[in-house]
């Protein structure tokens, strides 16, 4: 069987067979993801989008600041990797490439990780400030406080050696054409050295001895404000290095799911010992040893030893499963209970964990349609407060007649304003949502998808497959033509049926096998769409294997009930019926549940199947469901969703054969079924890593949340800088409390995004299962 021929997962055959299941970009469109250090807010990641997209050979480009990361779209014969990582890093950045057989892209350097000595620094120069300033909430006045010829030489200390980062990020912004937030840190911190150190340097006569013996204000000496600059770069340094460590550590799923892989493994030797030896060393084919407590290392198929495994990293689903000889294993289980000996299928990026690790990274580095709001507002956020700053200075001067005053006023609105909280507000919440949902079993193609997911009130549901667990079995037949035994006519229709792709197919497959009917050699294979397939087998005919009509067959009126719940296959020669068999498929066990669960957070839930009517309704009447439709073809279901958007509705589908393929993508959402056809996978928005249907609720209610989470750091991020910069400018703020308070802003909104992470479902199972239960459950599934 191959994709091309493929029908569809659904009970009713009713799809063309020229449907290529491969789709892959076009030569002329390349896709890349790059890791990039250095960006300190949203105007740097804009400031990287807006190089890339003046590239001729560039189609698209997607830089996701919390993530660090950018997705490129180019033309891969006008340009290389190499050539778009040397344009982010002539922008000032630090961008690497993802290796051939890593699982995700590092940087050179780990911001997050490294010691920071640079932050140390700027506190041992700070707390000479601080003991002043404690001094005055103690009643001492000023009399703490350094000489001002040692507060300038720590004041120089800090502003030209100690934030020369900011520096380099202010040029490398300004040079790019848009400003960033270091911007606004250097043109405030530059301001204040300088106004304080020309009323050192102008205060007594001028002397040498005059400038070492200038105390302080209350002393005689200038009233310079150096610890007011410090203590800006020291909040603002302080606060970038919490928000690194937050969005490396705590947002990025990413990183754990990279430590679910160990360093060393067991790997088997020639003479049969085992030797540990490093993960990169191992090859395709070799032998390793998995024990009890460890991970897996790599995908790959038992081939000695017993074991139960927990796969829950990509499924979802912590339920521990039995691993036997001829299993396949996933990078990253957990063994649980038992030795695992396994040969090697695939390592790093070409496993199915890489495969997430790479499709959760693409997701996370992609926007939402919400981030273009706070995208428009921080390209032009710079200009403005600098505008609204020196507005404040001239005012506040005019008005006071006091220069220094009017200068800490304007200070104030350039530290407070912080577009690092507008800037985070949309990814950081996109990444804790993508972790939370992969960790859920759901791979959300992008944020977009997500974001749809969270906006539907509609559920559009296949049956076969995706309600049902997709492996109906004969309950019934019925042979019109006495003089052929029941084994006669089931081998010729699995003659036939082996050439397709669908349930009912691979069930009268299955039931000739197990009867031990060899296969018939057929020619001139071809799908009748909305009926079955038909071919030629040499010395009978013409022989046709699908619905009851297609076979010229019609059934008595009075059949055994079974026959009005199960699916019909009706079979005929020359257009001679034969008989036809009644196929039933179970419910899946926990679909009741996903259904009572949908209809409980306001989900409309429909039923959309190709099989008959009669069959569909017994299933919605089992479920609980009100509308559902038979007799669907592909088309069809496209249709109807099409009407019920038309109506208003936000509508998602579900399915996981070809024919849903064209109904997935007219569906505002989607989801793909575990074991779909690779048609009905690259149509979705996102794919469902687990047999239940329970994924389906918690992508939903996932979903809801971070777009709930999005919208409280876009409502927090916009009133905090409404309303700081005007108490900045009316003289309510200092600088020093600004500087907190904009750091502070960018923490919380991370704050509120990692909320997320704890977010539970339904679909997680807390019960612990016992090695002796495990050995039941196996006897009971067998």
């Amino acid at each position: 069987m191959n994709d091309s021929t493929r029908t569809a997962n659904d009970q009713s055959y009713d799809v063309e067979t020229d449907i290529q299941s491969n789709t892959t970009l076009a030569p002329e469109r390349a896709h890349l993801q790059l890791a990039i250090d250095g960006m300190t807010c949203q105007a740097c990641a804009s400031r990287i989008e807006k190089v890339l997209n003046k590239k001729p050979s560039v189609y698209e480009v997607s830089v996701n600041f919390a993530g660090e990361t950018a997705n490129v779209d180019y033309d891969p014969t006008q340009t290389t990797p190499e050539q778009v990582t040397d344009w982010v890093n002539k922008t000032g950045f630090v961008a690497n490439l993802q290796a051939g057989d890593s699982l995700f892209a590092k940087t050179d350097k780990d911001t997050a990780t490294e010691y920071p000595w640079r932050l140390i620094g700027l506190w041992i120069c700070l707390v000479p400030f601080l003991v002043g300033m404690a001094g005055m909430l103690f009643g001492q006045g000023m009399s703490w406080m350094l000489p001002v010829w040692m507060q300038f030489i720590l004041a120089t200390i800090v502003q030209f050696g100690l934030a020369l980062p900011f520096y380099k990020s202010a040029w490398a912004s300004i040079k790019g054409g848009l400003a960033n937030m270091d911007v606004l840190v250097v043109i405030g911190t530059v301001t204040i050295w300088a106004y304080s150190t020309y009323l050192w340097l102008t205060h007594g006569d001028g002397t040498l001895n005059s400038l070492l013996q200038s105390g302080h204000g209350a002393d005689g000496g200038p009233a310079v404000y150096f610890e007011a600059g410090v203590m800006v770069i020291a909040f603002v340094r302080t606060g970038k290095y919490l928000e690194e460590r937050t969005k490396k550590h705590s947002l990025n799923s990413i990183d754990l799911l990279l430590s679910l892989t160990p360093d060393e493994v067991e790997q088997q030797q020639p003479n049969g010992d085992f030797h540990n030896v490093a993960l990169q060393d191992v090859q395709v084919g070799n032998i390793l040893r998995a024990k009890q407590g460890s991970r897996v290392a790599t995908d790959g198929t038992v081939i000695g030893g017993s074991g139960w495994c927990v796969e829950s990293h990509l499924t979802g689903e912590s339920v521990p499963l039995k691993k036997e000889e001829g299993d396949g294993l996933l990078a990253g289980a957990l063994v649980e209970n038992g030795s695992l000996l396994y040969r090697v299928s695939a390592k790093g990026s070409d496993t199915k964990l890489g495969d997430m690790v790479q499709a959760l990274s693409d997701a996370q580095g992609s926007k939402a349609n919400l981030a273009r709001l706070a995208d428009r507002v921080t390209a032009v956020f710079v200009p403005v407060v600098v505008a609204i700053a020196i507005v404040t200075f001239g005012l506040t001067w005019w008005l006071t007649g006091m220069i220094d005053i009017a200068l800490m006023h304007a200070v104030s609105v350039l530290v407070i304003a912080c577009p690092c909280a507008l800037g985070l507000a949309t990814p950081a919440a996109i990444m804790a949502g993508m972790g939370v949902a992969a960790r859920h079993g759901v791979w959300f193609k992008d944020a977009q998808s997500l974001e749809a997911a969270g906006n539907i009130d509609t559920v559009v549901l296949d049956k076969t497959g995706t309600l049902t667990i997709g492996k109906p079995t004969i309950v019934d037949n019925v042979m019109v033509d006495k003089s052929l035994a029941i084994d006669d006519v089931l081998q010729i229709a699995a003659s036939v049926e082996a050439h397709a792709s669908h349930p009912l197919a691979t069930a009268l497959i299955n039931a000739a096998t197990a009867r031990n009917l060899p296969l018939m050699n057929v020619i001139d294979i071809s799908v009748i769409k909305g009926a079955g397939i038909q071919a030629n087998i040499e010395g009978l005919g013409l022989v046709k294997v699908g619905t009851a009509e297609f076979a010229n067959l019609t059934l008595p009126k009075l059949m055994p009930k079974v026959w009005q719940i199960a699916s019909t296959v009706a079979i005929s020669i020359n257009d001679e019926p034969l008989g036809a068999f009644a196929l039933a498929d179970d419910l899946k066990a926990d679909t009741p549940q996903a259904i009572t669960a949908l209809q409980d957070s306001g989900i409309n839930v429909i039923l959309m199947s190709g099989d008959k009517q009669s069959v569909v309704d017994h299933v919605a009447g089992q479920l609980g469901i009100e509308q559902a439709y038979g007799k669907m073809s592909p088309r069809d279901k496209a249709s109807q969703i099409a009407l019920l958007q038309t109506a208003g509705h936000k509508v998602a589908m579900a399915g996981d054969g070809v024919n849903d393929a064209p109904a997935m993508a007219t569906a505002d959402a989607s989801f793909a079924m575990f074991e779909g056809t690779d048609v009905a996978q690259h149509s979705a928005s996102a794919r469902l890593m687990g047999e239940s249907l329970m994924h389906i609720d918690a992508a939903q209610k996932i979903a809801q949340a971070t777009l709930r989470n999005i919208k409280q750091n876009l409502f927090f991020a916009f009133i905090y800088n409404c309303l700081g910069i005007p108490l900045a400018a009316f003289g309510f703020l200092n600088p020093m409390i600004a500087a907190a308070a904009m750091a502070l802003s960018s923490i919380s909104v991370l704050m509120n995004a990692l909320r997320l992470t704890r977010f539970k479902t339904e679909v997680e199972l807390h019960n612990t299962v016992s090695p002796s239960d495990m050995e039941t459950q196996s006897s009971a599934k067998i």
